[in-house]
């Protein structure tokens, strides 16, 4: 996991009657607006010790409306931004991201009021939703959403846009990432892992500059920093959060230790001690991922000798079979319609973004889209025809049909993390010696 840091899930989840909780917008048109007086909206709003349980439900309703009426227009000028990446539909995010992040902020401190007010159990949810559903809050002073917002378009951008060269040419990411799941040349392995690395470090002053912001925004919300605000949206108390992550990790923990000394013991015989030593970490970019989060890519190494053969190669027969992008695409397809799904509408073959363009530059990250709330649903791929894609496109697809238009921060996806590191030997966990 996927638009940008100014996420919209709160919002999303409030209009909790709708089926396919998605851009934000409400399903009968009619109930947004042309326009709302929101200095009249704030002046409605009770103090904290006059608010009714009344109240809150008209806040709520308010709230959702004016979420409503902002969203669809966000959402597609977040798509523009995504599939054609330029200075003009970066300045146009921005706006409206920030835009977007000051009406959460005021909706968010709205909401606080009624903290203490019985309500019913579904306005309470939406309640904490508006107070916990923002990604980075910006704190409630001139200028603060704007810069939050263009950092965090920046950063996305210039993640998305990134390239190295390699052997004599510029690559692309999702080119980086296709040759390192398949060399098993240690030294070429290297050379895409830290090639890929040398586009981040110029993100480094912006993203700490992110992360002061938000966390001045999460403290004028009442927590002490962005990561408890977060901690804070499961039910539970944020410690009590940490707590129970601390304890089921704890559960898996010899198992995962057992699995990476033996992922580690079989690179050791494939490569050596001069590359992959015995003992300590296992160098990250042996493991065939750009991000070292998933060991599939090299299973031919690490398999067990006897009785771990796979019984084919997904890849090798998607290419024997003639598969193309589209095609990849229409096979997911079938599987949800195989379930009793409707097909998909015509607009989404007319909107998608399929594969990488070749006139310009695009986010290729992954990510489902549902644009409108009514039928307006697309994926975001650059797709290749491998089986990783394959499952990807999978899994996209059946994301249309129940969330947002997913927003991937430049800092933690669904399928890597930026990092400015330039060093392959990484701890991947806590190994035994």
């Amino acid at each position: 996991m996927k638009r940008t840091l100014m996420t919209a899930a709160a919002a999303c989840a409030l209009t909790l009657g709708m089926a396919g909780c998605a851009s934000l917008g409400m399903t009968d048109e009619a109930m947004v607006p042309a326009s709302v007086d929101e200095g009249a909206v704030a002046a409605a709003i009770p103090t904290a010790a006059d608010a009714t349980a009344a109240d809150a439900t008209a806040f709520v309703a308010t709230a959702e409306t004016r979420l409503a009426a902002l969203s669809e227009e966000a959402a597609r000028i977040q798509w523009t931004r995504a599939t054609n990446i330029t200075h003009d539909t970066m300045w146009l995010e921005s706006r409206v991201n920030a835009e977007y992040t000051e009406l959460q902020v005021e909706l968010a401190n709205g909401a606080a009021r009624f903290n203490d007010v019985e309500v019913p159990a579904d306005v309470r949810r939406k309640l904490n939703l508006l107070r916990l559903g923002i990604v980075l809050p910006a704190p409630n002073r001139p200028g603060a959403a704007a810069e939050l917002a263009e950092i965090t378009t920046r950063l996305d951008s210039t993640y998305s846009v990134g390239k190295f060269e390699y052997q004599g040419r510029q690559i692309t990411l999702d080119e980086a990432s296709a040759l390192l799941a398949t060399t098993r040349d240690p030294a070429e392995a290297r050379a895409l892992y830290e090639g890929w690395r040398t586009i981040s470090p110029v993100m480094a002053p912006d993203y700490a500059r992110m992360v002061a912001i938000a966390n001045e925004g999460a403290a004028e919300l009442g927590f002490a920093d962005t990561g408890a605000m977060w901690r804070a949206g499961y039910d539970m108390e944020p410690d009590a959060f940490a707590a129970e992550t601390d304890r089921l990790w704890e559960q898996v923990k010899p198992f995962y230790e057992n699995l990476h000394c033996y992922v580690r013991s079989r690179l050791n015989e494939r490569y050596g001690d001069a590359v992959q030593p015995d003992h300590g970490p296992i160098r990250a970019d042996l493991v065939g991922n750009m991000w070292s989060q998933q060991w599939g890519n090299i299973y031919d190494v690490v398999a067990p000798a006897t009785g771990g053969a796979s019984s084919y190669d997904l890849t090798e027969r998607l290419v024997a079979s003639g598969y193309d992008a589209r095609r990849m695409v229409e096979t997911g397809e079938g599987f949800y319609v195989s379930m009793g799904l409707a097909e998909l509408p015509d607009t989404f073959w007319e909107r998608s973004q399929i594969t990488r363009p070749r006139d310009r530059e695009v986010v290729c990250h992954a990510s489902a889209w549902d644009l409108d709330n009514l039928e307006d649903i697309r994926i975001k791929m650059c797709t290749e025809v491998n089986a990783e894609d394959f499952y990807t496109v999978h899994h996209e697809l059946g994301t249309t049909t129940t969330s947002a238009p997913t927003r991937i921060s430049p800092s933690c996806s669904r399928t890597g993390r930026t990092t400015a590191s330039t060093r392959p030997s990484v701890t991947l966990s806590a190994c035994p010696p």
